[in-house]
């Protein structure tokens, strides 16, 4: 290679990216800088959203629950709820105290009156009455001897064979053996009720709820001791079930004795039983600013049990034998349910966030909607519907 080739001037051959190629000019850099700015803008507001959001304060809800409502909710001017309560119940007790030897029953079986349910240990108590009678056969037995003195005495007096005074002594014998027999007598019976006193008997036919001693504790009473038990079980008249349910004072007005009601248990919900206002307490409790009404059943089956929770609808009139027979309704409150774009919605909520569930509704009942497909029975949804409240905004459950 030659000299000359060594020596060439090459920087002629150097690309100018600043230059554009079709004209010689150079490029303007203003299109990127429209770029990085857009860009930039973009990601400001983005920012802006993300922060806004997590700061932005919580909106307060309610949940409510989707649940089975009857047709004759139309008709209800107020809802209650309460508990199935027994009104003939007793924790049977022991009158005496002693160690418990036996015990016949347990939870759920049926018992009649009089029947002996438990015993406790009564050998002493036994060995007693066992004594008391011998004192009175020993009397029984003196008092023969003692009437026949008194007969021959009395005879011989007659005859003029025997004086005054043997005689008055036979006779205070005899009334002396009289009144140790009323004393034996006293003590036979004082000795049987210690004797029964053992033995815990039903006090009226009903169901054993619980048991609440078992063999070889002490039973007292009152329970005198930590290491005693006053109740042996507790028995309940299935026949006397009613509902007891708490009202409002503002409301009571619009409860009368003898009010139709529809009682609907929680463990069942799409079972109704027809019922009544028994009896209205007259009395207000104080501290929740309630009076209590007693709600009977006209009839119910052996699914009702003491202390489940149960609905009370207060109907203005006795429904028709078709409600009564109707099937029950999935419902929801009204307020619950919103329109959005067009079509019905409700919202759950999920990690704080309003999720936008899309529901079919059908008729109304009362301050209730029906739900046809969307939902089920037991799903929790905000009971009141706002403006504020679309999908994905932050929510507080009160």
């Amino acid at each position: 290679m030659s000299a000359q080739n060594e020596t060439a001037d090459l920087s002629s051959l150097r690309i100018e990216r600043n230059v554009d190629p079709s004209s010689g000019a150079p490029k303007s850099k203003l299109p990127l800088r429209i770029g990085v700015s857009l860009v930039l803008v973009a990601v400001v507001v983005v920012g802006y959203l993300v922060i806004a959001s997590a700061v932005a304060p919580a909106i307060e809800v309610r949940l409510t629950s989707v649940g089975f409502s009857s047709p004759s909710q139309a008709n209800a001017v107020l809802t209650a709820s309460g508990y199935v309560v027994a009104q003939r119940k007793a924790a049977v007790a022991s009158k005496a105290t002693g160690r418990l030897e036996y015990l016949g029953v347990v939870e759920g079986d049926k018992v009649k009156k009089g029947a002996v349910i438990a015993r406790i240990e009564n050998s002493d108590v036994q060995a007693q009455f066992d004594q008391a009678r011998a004192n009175l056969k020993l009397s029984e037995a003196e008092l023969y001897d003692a009437k026949q003195n008194l007969d021959r005495q009395k005879n011989l007096l007659e005859k003029g064979l025997t004086p005054q005074a043997e005689y008055d002594a036979a006779d205070a014998r005899y009334r002396r053996v009289l009144a140790s027999i009323e004393v034996a007598n006293a003590a036979v019976a004082g000795a049987a009720v210690a004797l029964e006193n053992t033995l815990i008997r039903a006090p009226f036919d009903g169901t054993v709820l619980t048991k609440n001693a078992d063999v070889g504790e002490m039973v007292a009473p009152m329970a005198a001791s930590v290491g005693s038990r006053s109740a042996v079980v507790t028995i309940a008249d299935m026949s006397s079930l009613q509902v007891e349910a708490d009202v409002s004072e503002s409301n009571i007005e619009r409860i009368i004795p003898d009010q139709s009601c529809e009682i609907t248990l929680d463990a069942y919900p799409e079972v109704r039983y027809q019922g009544y206002v028994a009896k209205i307490v007259p009395t207000a409790d104080r501290a929740k600013a309630t009076v209590l009404v007693k709600v009977a059943f006209r009839s119910y089956d052996t699914r009702v049990l003491p202390e489940m929770s149960a609905k009370t609808l207060f109907l203005t009139k006795a429904p028709a034998v078709a409600e009564t027979s109707a099937k029950p309704l999935l419902t929801l409150p009204a307020s619950a349910v919103a329109t959005r774009g067009g079509e019905t919605c409700v919202y759950a909520v999920i990690d704080n966030k309003a999720v936008e569930v899309p529901v079919k509704t059908g008729q109304t009942l009362g301050s209730l909607v029906e739900v046809l497909s969307g939902v089920e029975a037991g799903d929790r949804v905000i009971s009141t519907v706002t403006d504020e409240i679309r999908a994905g905004v932050t929510v507080k459950v009160k």
